[in-house]
C-alpha cells in the first residue's frame, strides 16, 4: 500500500520501519527540530532521522495545515498511520487518504484517551498495559477499534521501559492491520467502556507524597520516570529520585523518615519503607543514594527527612 507516516519519537520508530520493509512509504511526517541537550542544539527528531535513513522524503511541521495537507494529497497515499505525532489530524487531511488514518495509541482504549496513557496507567496502578490500533476521527482517541492487545504489568517497570516494549508489540500489531485494510478483511468495532483521559504530564506530577502507601509512591514514580521524572524534598535541597524499589524486610519507618542502610537509603512511607538507591540533589551529578544520605548535615541538628 502507499502510506504516510506522521510520528516523532523513539515510540514510533519500530512502527515506522516495520512498515516501511512492506510497503511503499511515501512522506514521514514529523515535528520540527528542537532544541535538545545543555548548548540547545536544534536537533531532528527520531522518526526524522529514521526515514532519512530510510530515503523516505520528510515533511516537518508543528501543525498539520493547508500547506501540509496539499502535499499529502499530491502524493496519493491510499492510508494514513500516526504514532505519537504531536499534534492533531483534521478535516480535510483526515479524508486525504483513500482508507483514511489510522492510530497506535498505547493503552486499552477507551481507558486512558490522551497524551500520556503509559504513564497514567502506571500512575493509576493498572494490572495492565496495553496498545489500540483504531481509526482516527475529529474526537480524540474515540475512533473504531481494529485490534488490541493487553500486557500484564511487569513488576518495577518504568514508563520508558513499557512504552519501549509497547512500541516493539506495537509495531506488529499496526502491521497486521494495514495488511487487513489491503486486503479488504480488516474489522473495527466501536469502543465499549467508560472513557478514561491521560492528561500531559508536568514537573508536579513528579513529587513523590511519602504520606501515601508505598505502592501508591512506588507506582508515580514508575509513571514519572524518566520524564518529567520523579524528586522530594529533603531539608530544602530538590532531590531528584533516580532508582526506587521495594525494601526487603525492613522494619516500619515515619513517612518520609530516612535511614540509611549498605545498599541506599530506607524512606518512610504510610506503610512499608522504600529504598532509595540512587539520587541527583539539585546542583549536583546523580549518585548513589548512601553516598549521599551520610552527607547530609541538617541545620537543626534532627535526622534529615524527605518531604521537608
Amino acid at each position: 500500500m502507499r502510506l504516510v507516516f506522521a510520528g516523532t519519537p523513539a515510540a514510533a520508530v519500530p512502527t515506522l520501519r516495520r512498515l516501511a520493509a512492506d510497503h511503499d512509504v511515501v512522506a514521514v511526517v514529523t515535528r520540527p527540530d528542537a532544541p535538545q541537550g545543555r548548548s540547545r542544539r536544534l536537533t531532528p527528531s527520531l522518526v526524522a532521522e529514521t526515514a532519512e535513513g530510510l530515503g523516505i522524503p520528510v515533511i516537518k511541521a508543528a501543525r498539520l495545515d493547508d500547506d501540509v495537507t496539499s502535499r499529502i494529497a499530491a502524493l496519493r497515499p491510499e492510508l494514513g498511520v500516526i504514532v505519537a505525532y504531536g499534534g492533531l489530524v483534521r478535516e480535510p487531511l483526515l479524508a486525504v487518504p483513500g482508507h483514511g488514518w489510522i492510530n497506535l495509541h498505547f493503552s486499552l482504549l477507551p481507558r486512558w484517551r490522551g497524551a500520556a496513557p503509559v504513564q497514567r496507567a502506571l500512575i493509576a496502578g493498572d494490572a495492565e498495559l496495553g496498545a489500540s490500533v483504531f481509526q482516527l476521527v475529529p474526537e480524540l482517541d474515540a475512533g473504531d477499534v481494529y485490534a488490541m492487545r493487553s500486557f500484564p504489568q511487569v513488576a518495577r517497570t518504568t514508563a520508558d521501559e513499557a512504552l519501549a516494549a509497547l512500541a516493539e508489540s506495537g509495531a506488529e500489531l499496526v502491521a497486521e492491520v494495514v495488511e487487513g485494510i489491503g486486503a479488504g478483511t480488516a474489522q473495527a468495532s466501536a469502543q465499549t467502556g467508560e472513557p478514561t483521559y491521560a492528561a500531559k504530564l508536568d514537573q508536579a506530577d513528579g513529587l513523590l507524597d511519602w504520606t501515601r502507601p508505598a505502592q501508591e509512591v512506588l507506582s508515580r514514580y514508575r509513571g514519572v520516570t524518566s520524564e518529567p521524572g520523579a524528586h522530594t524534598t529533603v531539608e530544602g535541597v530538590r532531590v531528584k529520585v533516580l532508582a526506587l524499589e521495594p525494601a526487603a524486610e525492613a522494619e516500619s519507618l515515619e513517612p518520609g523518615a530516612l535511614h540509611g542502610t549498605r545498599s541506599g537509603v530506607l524512606v518512610g512511607t504510610a506503610t512499608e519503607p522504600l529504598l532509595l538507591t540512587r539520587v541527583q540533589p539539585a546542583g549536583k551529578g546523580a549518585m548513589n543514594a548512601a553516598d549521599w544520605h551520610r552527607g547530609l548535615r541538617p541545620a537543626d541538628g534532627q535526622d534529615a527527612r524527605a518531604g521537608r
